[in-house]
């Protein structure tokens, strides 16, 4: 399986392309980050519930387990939702919740706010995990055990400002050069096979590569960014729907956040169960690795937090605050029009 990634602001930018081209009658540009639209779950629609279709932001893995449960166990029927999980198409998830040709999808809080600075309307309606849990990941031997370590070595990303900014921003708090780390465009590489032949650290989910590494018996030197700055505790990933179905149908944001919070809720009570859900639905992914993925991450998808899903206006503000100062934004965010949680039950 491909390596999860951060949406970069590289692909924002081919996403937005899309969607003006659309609205102009013309063709998107396509994008190898993408895979094609396909179902993740077959479903037959049952009598009397409203079809409703799910993107995800990329291959199915253990952020999504929560949407697989509640289909699996009956919250979305009961909701009245025949609810179909689907990978993103060429121009991307958000491309298609934004063009409302999916109400809900999976995004990232960095590329909302890059949207909604440029007019797009697509809003965070439930942070799916309460902290950052991304990071710059090192195999052991290569020494990398703070930023400055950084430092001649060669990093494996995907060519977006927000990488060098990002590690600009934690190098420059442990008094390293940025200009010393040698920047390779990695693109779709394997980060197992990258590390092997081309790099040094790459940037990283730890829920899912950081625990392959574990099985696979390779450790790692993780360095989350949020323990750097608190601007980078964002929120990733999100669930996303668009001004459009938030005014047209609240009732339908509003049941099928009910129906995904009891199935993240459940996720979180029952990770064993909910991984073999996940396993179930999607027989290609490699079940030691959900398992080991799940009870890892089940525990991290509320935290600290007083429900599920809930997100905080200092961490929007904090975020587009620090993407606006490296002028990564054209203009400040418009924070309270950026994320709900008025869709989220009442607990």
């Amino acid at each position: 399986m491909k390596r999860m990634k951060i949406l970069s602001l590289g692909l924002i930018s081919l996403w937005l392309m899309a969607l003006t081209l659309t609205a102009c009658g013309g063709s998107p540009p396509t994008s190898q980050e993408a895979a094609p639209a396909t179902d993740t779950q077959t479903s037959t629609p049952a009598k009397g519930l409203k079809d409703v279709k799910v993107v995800l932001d990329w291959t199915p893995n253990t952020n999504h387990t929560g949407l697989y449960v509640a289909k699996d166990k009956g919250f979305y029927e009961k909701a009245g939702l025949n609810v179909q999980i689907v990978q993103p198409g060429s121009g991307g998830a958000d491309q298609m919740v934004a063009s409302n040709a999916a109400p809900f999808g999976i995004s990232y809080q960095e590329g909302v706010t890059q949207a909604r600075t440029q007019g797009v309307p697509l809003v965070s309606i439930a942070a799916v995990i309460q902290h950052n849990t991304s990071g710059f990941a090192a195999p052991v031997d290569r020494g990398i055990k703070s930023p400055k370590d950084f430092e001649g070595k060669k990093y494996g990303g995907w060519g977006s400002p927000v990488e060098e900014a990002v590690m600009k921003s934690i190098m420059d708090s442990d008094k390293g050069d940025v200009s010393k780390v040698k920047i390779i465009n990695m693109g779709n590489a394997d980060y197992f096979t990258a590390v092997k032949r081309d790099i040094d650290f790459a940037w990283i989910f730890y829920a899912w590569t950081g625990i392959e590494a574990q099985l696979r018996g390779e450790p790692l030197d993780m360095l989350y960014v949020k323990d750097y700055s608190k601007s980078l505790d964002y929120y990733t990933p999100v669930i996303v729907s668009n001004e459009q179905t938030i005014k047209n149908d609240p009732e339908l944001v509003k049941a099928f956040m009910d129906a995904t919070a009891q199935g993240y809720e459940y996720t979180i009570a029952h990770p064993e169960e909910a991984a073999d859900i996940l396993s179930k639905a999607v027989p290609e992914l490699d079940k030691k690795l959900v398992l080991a993925s799940q009870k890892w991450l089940s525990p991290r998808y509320q935290d600290d937090a007083a429900q599920w899903g809930v997100q905080k206006p200092e961490v929007w503000q904090n975020y587009s605050d620090w993407m606006y100062e490296r002028k990564l934004l054209s203009k400040p965010l418009e924070v309270d029009k950026a994320f709900t949680n008025g869709f989220l039950p009442k607990r």
